[in-house]
Parts: structure tokens; sequence; C-alpha cells
């Protein structure tokens, strides 16, 4: 029940800017950095409990493949897999590994972010990092989507979401004090475009308005259901000029990992 990195230098599917597929080695980067240290808030050294299955080998065959089959793997095994992206497109075959393993009808998927990436497809491409989630939930590879932090949202989104039956939560209705109800066990795909830019400008899409670290923090360490996967996805390094984006991103992971471990019964 080990967390454990698995890395997806993947941004072939994104609409707007390359530069996501040198995600994974920043967060580790900064992971490992001697600016920081590797406890999480509550008290435990998480980074030298991370397992790192390295990266998924995307050189050969069909990447949607690659990554369910790697991500299977460690989730067959056991592994509760934190995904460093990449863009967004990876959660689908993420999420597809996942319901292969447990079954859609045991767990669901809180999807943090500024956009729905729920269009039918995009500029062509039915599998473009804005449809991940209309093909996870055409596929009912879940049996609940709840969607945090949305500001993006167009009519043919909107009209998706219904067809769907996802649980939107926008930021005006976040602004209004409404929060997810979810009980595990839960897999968390958080896009770091979820933030307002002034905390995270190293993304693509830059969207204002959006949420505070805290926020996502402390959403993520109130979950009440077991955190069974994650993916951190859309660190666009080169857009992070400050170098602020990459140590938020560790932050997330080192949370995430802690809410992993709290979560899994001791022998």
């Amino acid at each position: 029940m080990r967390p454990t990195l698995l890395g997806i230098p993947y941004d072939a599917a994104s609409s707007y800017l390359r530069g996501a597929a040198n995600g994974p080695a920043a967060i580790r980067a900064a992971l490992h950095s001697p600016s920081t240290n590797g406890w999480s808030e509550d008290v435990r050294n998480v980074v030298d409990q991370l397992h790192d299955a390295g990266d998924v080998d995307l050189t050969l065959g069909d990447v949607r493949a690659a990554i369910d089959q790697a991500a299977h793997h460690l989730f067959a095994g056991g592994a509760r897999v934190i995904a460093l992206g990449g863009d967004h497109s990876v959660t689908y075959p993420l999420v597809r590994a996942v319901s292969r393993t447990l079954g859609s009808a045991h767990f669901s998927v809180l999807h943090l972010d500024a956009h729905p990436d729920l269009y039918p497809e995009y500029e062509g491409d039915r599998y473009s990092h804005a449809c991940p989630f209309a093909r996870i939930m055409e596929d009912k590879l879940t049996h609940r989507l709840v969607q945090v932090g949305i500001r993006c949202m167009n009519e043919v989104q909107r009209q998706q979401a219904e067809v769907h039956g996802v649980d939107v939560i926008d930021m005006r209705a976040w602004a209004s004090g409404v929060r997810p109800a979810m009980r595990g066990p839960i897999y968390l795909s958080l896009d770091l475009d979820v933030f307002d830019p002034g905390f995270a400008p190293g993304v693509a899409h830059r969207e204002p308005g959006g949420l505070a670290p805290r926020d996502v923090i402390r959403l993520i360490q109130e979950l009440e259901g077991p955190l069974i996967g994650a993916d951190v996805v859309e660190l666009n390094p080169v857009r992070d000029t400050l170098e602020i984006t990459a140590p938020l991103a560790a932050k997330l992971v080192k949370e995430i990992a802690a809410k992993m471990l709290e979560d899994t019964p001791t022998s």
C-alpha cells in the first residue's frame, strides 16, 4: 500500500503550449531540493516512504495503453500511485487502470481544475487534454465525478456535465461555502491551473480567480475516504520562471502521500 510515484512525461495532447512533458522531472527535483525537507504537515517524513517507479516508457506502441499498463501493474500490486504529469490527457488511462483493478462502482473521482475537460472532442482530437473526463464518464470508469475550482466552463461542457451527472462546484459555489462531500475510496486528479495564477504561474492555461494553496491542502487533508490514487498534472516548467509552481506541486505530492499513509492500515 506504499505511495508510489509514476512519471508520465507526455504533452502531445496539449492544445496550447508544450512543455508539460518536463513536469515530472521538475516535481522530482523540487521534492528532493535542499531548500525544503521531506516532511508533510502531519510530521511524517513522507519522501523517505515514497517509492519511485520511474517514468512510463512512451516510446513503444500506443501511449494510452502504455500508461494504463504501467499504472495497472502498480495498482494491482497494491501500490497507491501518485502520477506526475504531463498534460491532463494522462488521467483517462490512469483512471481506466484504477477501474480495471477495483471496478468502477468502488471509487469516485475528485477533479480539481479551472476547466471541466469534458469536451466530446477538441480540435478534432477525442483524447485531447481538454477531453479526459468525457472519456472517463462515457466508459463508465467511475460511479461519481466531482469537479472543484471550475471557472472556465462553456455551454458545450455544461451540457456534458448534465448528461454525465457530474457534480460541479465552480468557483462561485466554492466562494459561497460549498464543499465536496465524498466518502472513499477516492482518486484525486489535480490540475495545477486550479490555483490562481498568482500562486501557480507555471501552467499553460492561466485562469485568474482560482483557489489558494491552503484551500487545496486542507481539502486533501480532510478527505473522508481513503485516497487510492492521484495525479498532479499540467506543470509547465517553461512558464514557471519564478520557480514557485514546482515547489507547490511537490508540497501537494507530500500531502497526498501523507493522506495515503494515514489511510493505510498498519500490520
